[in-house]
């Protein structure tokens, strides 16, 4: 057996991503990899393919530590491109392939890519001319290049600080080798594209759903007999609001682990799935890209702190702030800091924005406050509050409560401008079809009882267009000039 691996088949040490799939291959060459709606890739064949891809990205002009930006839908190619990268000496750029022109050139020119691969590409044409035996180069500086619009709406690049080596840190929470796991979310999305690219190196078999439908990500968890998930919140609101036949006419009893992040997970949903699967089986992150802090909670923990995100992991310090950088008491909401050893800086740079930064300690931008054993809790993004005559008021609280309605499917609050407030809060909800009899005043009557009035939407806009991505993110800031646009001449 390799000496890359242990002999459970887990990597180990610092191993070249590029060479972890043949480590695999050893173990079961016939094993399979990769599952599409219309065809399967095996160990074996996907190794062959990547090298082969690797050679042709090399004979395109990628060199060392060269960017390789890759823009398709989730299929094969996408990943064939992706390990051919690290393979070649490469870092992989991951973005959307649905982006608009103007967004694609802002991030074209902060990256400066040597080769993109797209839709049009003449790399996507198949490398079958090319040798499909071992490529021989030194793993890149960075393993990967993710992109985020954060809350600027201003695009900006966040470059891994780790080599495109695999190591401890590169493991997901309670995953093990030759797992079998759906896909759910698109590969453009920093945490997918992380999670399902590292469990095939590390022997697991991916099923590649394309675009998650919850109905259809549980035939397929029974169908292939998934052992660990990876969600977000809105994947798993829009599963628990199935008809009960149809989550019991699928068994999920092979399922160890659900993995949840990338968004505050409302109270109601959170329970559902504990109530259903069991609380052992149901495990949390926070974090982000930037890595510059994270914290983990598992169902049980977080049955005794309702509504936490759980303590700081290993190794990484969490404090609440105030503006002036002083540290609040325990209950009380300010910015959430992390610091840990290093500094943020050890774990990752920006490309076209600056890091939130108070001496050491550094902020994903988010609010929030730490109970009296150190739990934290999630109130809102810095920059997604709405202030309202002096209140600060919190859109996810808000959000939390609209999308647990029958008939919701997701919602965004925004702020809308008030002429004596300042701000008053913009409720932008996407209903079901069959859900016509929720107007504003059944809205906002069904959650009165659950909110402070000053929190209650003083206006309330239905679509029945999707709000959140299928990563499960909001782009808060186009929501917010799309609402403004709309209740212009409205009273305020």
């Amino acid at each position: 057996m390799s000496p890359l691996l242990q002999y459970d088949g887990a990597p180990h040490g610092e191993a070249p991503l590029g060479l972890l799939l043949a480590a695999q291959v050893e173990r079961a060459p016939d094993a399979t990899a990769l599952t599409f709606p219309d065809e399967t890739v095996t160990r074996k064949e996907l190794e062959r393919r990547t090298n082969m891809r690797a050679r042709q990205l090399i004979r395109a002009g990628l060199k060392p530590n060269g960017i390789v930006m890759i823009a398709l839908p989730n299929c094969r190619e996408f990943y064939e491109v992706t390990i051919a990268t690290w393979k070649a000496g490469g870092t992989p750029l991951h973005i959307s392939a649905k982006l608009k022109p103007r967004e694609y050139d802002e991030l074209f020119s902060l990256a400066q890519p040597q080769l993109v691969v797209d839709a049009k590409s003449p790399l996507l044409i198949s490398p079958d001319d090319f040798d499909g035996s071992p490529v021989d180069a030194t793993p890149a500086k960075h393993w990967k290049i993710s992109t985020s619009g954060g809350s600027t709406g201003r695009p900006k690049l966040i470059v891994d600080a780790r080599p495109a080596l695999w190591s401890a840190e590169k493991e997901a929470v309670r995953r093990k080798p030759d797992a079998v796991i759906i896909n759910p979310g698109p590969l453009y999305h920093s945490a997918p594209f992380a999670i399902m690219h590292t469990a095939l190196l590390e022997g697991c078999h991916v099923i590649e759903m394309g675009r998650f439908d919850a109905e259809r990500y549980l035939a397929l968890s029974a169908q292939h007999s998934a052992t660990w998930a990876y969600l977000v919140p809105t994947m798993m609101q829009r599963i628990a609001k199935l008809p009960r036949e149809i989550i019991d006419r699928n068994d999920l009893s092979s399922v160890e682990t659900v993995l949840h992040m990338a968004a505050v997970c409302p109270p109601h949903v959170k329970r559902f799935w504990i109530d259903w699967l069991g609380p052992d089986r149901i495990w949390e992150v926070y974090g982000g890209t930037e890595r510059i802090g994270a914290t983990t909670i598992g169902g049980s923990e977080w049955l005794e702190h309702p509504g936490s995100v759980g303590k700081a992991r290993a190794g990484i310090e969490a404090r609440i702030l105030n503006e002036a950088g002083d540290e609040v008491p325990r209950g009380a909401i300010g910015e959430m800091f992390f610091k840990r050893e290093g500094g943020a800086s050890s774990t990752f740079s920006y490309v076209g924005a600056d890091v939130r930064q108070r001496g050491d300690w550094a902020s994903f931008g988010d609010m929030g406050w730490m109970d009296e054993d150190g739990y934290l809790y999630i109130a809102d993004r810095r920059t997604d509050m709405i202030v309202s005559g002096g209140v600060n008021i919190y859109p996810a609280e808000i959000e939390a409560q609209i999308d647990a309605l029958p008939g919701v499917v997701s919602s965004v609050v925004v702020g809308a401008p008030h002429t004596d407030l300042g701000e008053v809060p913009c409720a932008v909800v996407h209903r079901t079809d069959d859900a016509n009899d929720i107007n504003e005043r059944v809205l906002i009557e069904s959650i009165s009882n659950k909110l402070a009035a000053v929190k209650l939407p003083k206006h309330v806009i239905f679509v029945s267009e999707t709000i959140r991505s299928d990563a499960g993110k909001i782009r808060r800031m186009e929501w917010r000039e799309w609402a403004r646009k709309k209740l212009e001449g409205a009273e305020t």
